[in-house]
């Protein structure tokens, strides 16, 4: 992909990431418009607070586990921003975990939730693991799966208020949702590390 394209992907990502995560804090407080099926889930309290701090705090410092240049010019303030994350991603991903059984839609939205939190945990869990033995090629594919569900919270936002517009309920929407918020972004992260967006390569010398 083209330089501009990155930055300006980046630039969406960092905007949507930080402004979500600043916007899901008022959830510790309790402050602002509370989402009634969030707050209706049986293990609300404190799981809540637990998921919300872990998964806030990792959409706020992601971005800048992105930017390439931070990581060549300083890698203590990566490697450090990065711990943040991964201890933000895990306790975001078992208070998810445990929050997915109360889910007020049903069965469909506990396994989708579910699901994303037990992958995000070992995903997490396997990035750390590879960084920690220097295993870096290894580290940098689990953490961009890693990233992928992260901004799961974002595209949930996205999908969640288009759904009705294709005739779904409030809860049918919320049940696909589920899947939908994350699935489609561990399959992008899949393609990306695959090879499947680079620009092909062209033959330096004309053939005979």
């Amino acid at each position: 992909m083209s330089k501009r394209l990155n930055r300006t992907l980046w630039w969406l990502t960092a905007i949507s990431s930080v402004g979500l995560a600043l916007f899901s804090y008022r959830y510790l407080p309790r402050l602002g418009p509370l989402a009634p099926n969030v707050m209706g889930n049986a293990f609300a309290n404190p799981w809540l607070d637990l998921h919300v701090a872990g998964a806030a705090t990792a959409l706020i410092t992601v971005p800048f586990q992105l930017l390439a240049g931070v990581r060549r010019r300083w890698p203590q303030a990566h490697r450090w921003t990065g711990r943040v994350y991964v201890v933000g991603c895990l306790t975001g991903g078992v208070g998810g975990l445990v929050m997915a059984f109360g889910s007020t839609s049903g069965p469909v939205a506990t396994a989708g939730f579910g699901s994303l939190a037990v992958i995000w945990i070992i995903a997490n869990i396997q990035g750390w693991r590879a960084a920690v033995a220097r295993r870096f090629g290894e580290h940098r594919a689990w953490m961009i799966r890693s990233f992928a569900m992260t901004f799961g919270a974002v595209t949930l936002r996205i999908y969640l208020p288009l759904l009705p517009l294709l005739g779904l309920s409030f809860m049918d929407s919320f049940r696909v949702t589920s899947f939908l918020a994350w699935v489609p972004n561990l399959i992008l992260a899949e393609l990306y590390l695959r090879g499947a967006f680079d620009r092909p390569r062209t033959s330096a010398t004309a053939p005979a």
